[in-house]
């Protein structure tokens, strides 16, 4: 069959279209690679490359742009480059490493380019730079919004505020984690957008946490960004940027957001082994000169914004792990002094059975009661000074000395507070049932109640004041105050309950 071009609808289309063809021509820059070894690949060429910006090596494998000499482009690889050789075609993007954001991303895991890693399909719509200018001072308001955490011994003590960077810090193995899980689990009711970013972890220890979260409800208004051991240094350097980058848009959208990087002791590692291979001139324990701005850059992006810019918040967890106790290393005292406070983890309180294993007298919260609600307020004046008081009378008498009878009730009135204060990982305390509690150590009926009976003691405790003072619980909650009525009805019930439970254990002596 033979087509008449002049004659016929198929052959006229065909001959307009031949005729008004033009061929697209797509021009773009490229390099070639010299050298490749340690993830760090030497590239001759790409003159117009911007800082930060994504390099394609073959198809299917991106690098970073981290050097400029007049000699080419220094590039970290962001993934495996067993593809990758010496004469490989490199070409720029043009565009700086993104990560996806949004409300899509809300119970997924994906890695710090914005790929899935729970096996199911992401549809995107919207893209942030992982690196942006922090909120101007003059676009900030006041931290005086509480962040709570559920936990009774921060809450009360170390009070931390929407908006705020409150840094955890401890050796190994002594809680960090669990402090940010459950403030994440505490957030279910509250609206706060949670955004954990594991930092090169184990792929089962984040399985794990990705689990508790799952079985808890939390990880419906949750995003968890992972970068494991297993990935390239600068993955794990990309990793906390990505997590701020996708808190940072409900920030902007008005929404209130909570922020942990676990932990950026191992993002400077990454960091000092990135800059090692660049051949970037080496400080203080081998990490580069600008190891403080990696992290100032960072958490500066942490603020509660004006309600002219929309009112949202995000704070900031950042986790630090310490060798020995020791908080005036390089990285802890850098991180220290960018931040607005620190929960600090004590190993011999943690062995000793006192969990949260929270270090009164090193912790501090430089926001402190304006972030507090008024109940909490009212019941948690004197609590901090109680508890190191406690801890330095403990000191002397371990060793036997003599003390007299008022130290010796103080001494016990010590020892219950100790407990009281001390929590199980998943249990997690409401305002109103914080507050019941040190009313309850504040009447001192704690007193009679021996010491292993104390955890039995808080929970019936709870369980009374939730059956006949429901009300009373629910308003506290709801408003956040703490009125004389209330007070005097919670204090009520707690004596009666007492008086039960001494009676109750004279009968079992008996």
């Amino acid at each position: 069959m033979v087509l008449d071009f002049n004659n016929g609808s198929i052959g006229g289309f065909l001959k307009e279209k031949l005729e008004s063809y033009t061929p697209e021509v797509i021009s773009y820059e490229y390099g070639t690679v010299k050298s490749c070894a340690d993830g760090i690949v030497r590239v001759s060429g790409l003159g117009t490359a911007k800082y930060g910006e994504l390099l394609q090596f073959g198809d299917d494998v991106y690098g970073m742009a981290l050097d400029m000499d007049l000699k080419g482009v220094s590039a970290a690889l962001l993934g495996k480059g067993d593809s990758v050789s010496p004469g490989l075609i490199v070409r720029g993007t043009g565009r700086v490493a993104d990560v996806c954001v949004g409300k899509e991303l809300l119970g997924r895991v994906i890695d710090p380019l914005g790929r899935p890693l729970d096996g199911q399909e992401l549809r995107c719509r919207s893209y942030r730079p992982v690196e942006m200018p922090a909120p101007a001072i003059m676009d900030r308001s006041p931290v005086d919004t509480p962040m709570e955490t559920g936990i009774l011994a921060v809450d009360s003590m170390i009070p931390i505020g929407r908006g705020q960077r409150e840094l955890i810090i401890g050796d190994r193995q002594t809680g960090k984690t669990s402090i940010a899980t459950a403030a994440m689990m505490n957030q279910k009711t509250s609206g706060v957008i949670c955004v954990y970013c594991a930092i090169g972890q184990k792929a089962s220890s984040v399985a794990s946490l990705v689990r508790t979260l799952e079985e808890s409800g939390t990880l419906e208004h949750s995003v968890i960004v992972v970068s494991t051991a297993s990935d390239s240094a600068a993955m794990q350097y990309l990793a906390p940027y990505a997590a701020c980058s996708v808190a940072e848009y409900f920030m902007y959208n008005g929404k209130d957001a909570l922020v942990i990087y676990d932990d950026l002791s191992k993002h400077a590692v990454a960091y000092r082994s990135m800059s090692l291979l660049l051949h970037r001139p080496s400080g203080r324990e081998a990490y580069p000169g600008d190891v403080f701005y990696l992290h100032s850059r960072l958490l500066e992006r942490a603020a509660r914004l004006s309600p002219e810019k929309g009112g949202g918040s995000m704070t900031a967890l950042p986790i630090v792990e310490t060798m020995a106790g020791d908080i005036s290393a390089y990285i802890p005292t850098n991180v220290i002094s960018i931040t607005d406070g620190q929960i600090y983890l004590e190993s011999e309180l943690f062995h000793a059975g006192v969990r949260p294993a929270v270090n009164v007298g090193l912790s501090v919260s430089r926001v402190g009661r304006a972030a507090q609600h008024s109940a909490m307020k009212k019941v948690s004046g004197s609590l901090r000074l109680e508890v190191a008081q406690y801890r330095d009378m403990a000191v002397f008498a371990q060793f036997g000395a003599d003390v007299d009878e008022t130290t010796k009730r103080l001494l016990q009135r010590g020892e219950r507070m100790t407990e009281l204060l001390k929590q199980p990982a998943d249990r997690i305390y409401s305002l109103s049932e914080q507050t019941a509690l040190l009313i309850a150590f504040k009447e001192d009926v704690l007193s009679p109640v021996g010491l292993k009976e104390v955890s039995d003691f808080k929970n019936r405790l709870l369980e009374r004041l939730h059956a006949e003072r429901s009300s009373v619980m629910k308003t506290i909650d709801e408003s956040g105050e703490l009125s004389d009525e209330s007070r005097e009805s919670l204090s009520g019930c707690i004596k009666d309950f007492a008086a039960e439970w001494e009676a109750e254990k004279n009968a079992e002596r008996q």
